[in-house]
C-alpha cells in the first residue's frame, strides 16, 4: 500500500473514531422534537431539499448522507460552518459526526447552497453499528428528518 494511501486511511480512521458518541446501547432516543418522516413532503417546503439517501461507503466504515437543494434559501441552514451535524441509529441510539480530517477539514459542505445541486456529508461508523437496513435520524441544528434507511454501499 503506498505511503500516501496509508496517510489518508490513518487520517480517516482517526477521524472516524474520535465521531462516535453514545455507544453505549442504553434505552433508544425517541426521534428528536419536530422531526420529519423522510418521505414526508414537508421536508420540501420547510428545508428545501430532498434526501436522495444514506448509503455505506468506505468499506463501511462511513455513511454518504446525499440530499438535493430545491430552494437554496430554505435550505441555507444546513450549511452553516457553526452548525454540528449528528447521524443517530433510530434502534440502537449510537450517534455519529462528521468526521474533521486536520487537512481537510469537515466533511460535508459549508458554501452557499445552489438549488439543483446534490450535496453530501460522510458520517463516521466506526465498528460498522450502522449496518444496511436500518433506520436513522440526521439533525442538523434545527433540522431533524428521521426514518432514513440505510443502503448497502459499494465499498
Amino acid at each position: 500500500m503506498p505511503v500516501r494511501r496509508l496517510t489518508t486511511t490513518a487520517l480517516l480512521w482517526a477521524a472516524a473514531g474520535s465521531c462516535l458518541g453514545g455507544a453505549a446501547k442504553a434505552e433508544p432516543p425517541a426521534a428528536p422534537p419536530g422531526a420529519i418522516d423522510a418521505t414526508d413532503a414537508a421536508l420540501v417546503r420547510k428545508w428545501g431539499i430532498r434526501i436522495e439517501g444514506v448509503r455505506l461507503t468506505a468499506a463501511g466504515h462511513m455513511l454518504d448522507f446525499r440530499y438535493r437543494v430545491v430552494d437554496a434559501r430554505k435550505a441555507k441552514p444546513l450549511f452553516e460552518r457553526k452548525t454540528k451535524p449528528v447521524l443517530r441509529d433510530e434502534a440502537s441510539g449510537v450517534q455519529t459526526a462528521v468526521p474533521v480530517p486536520p487537512k481537510t477539514g469537515p466533511l460535508r459542505n459549508s458554501n452557499d447552497p445552489i438549488a439543483g445541486r446534490t450535496y453530501f456529508m460522510f458520517f463516521a461508523n466506526p465498528g460498522r453499528f450502522i449496518a444496511p437496513g436500518n433506520l436513522v435520524t440526521v439533525t442538523i441544528g434545527a433540522f431533524s428528518v428521521s426514518g432514513i434507511r440505510v443502503e448497502g454501499g459499494k465499498g
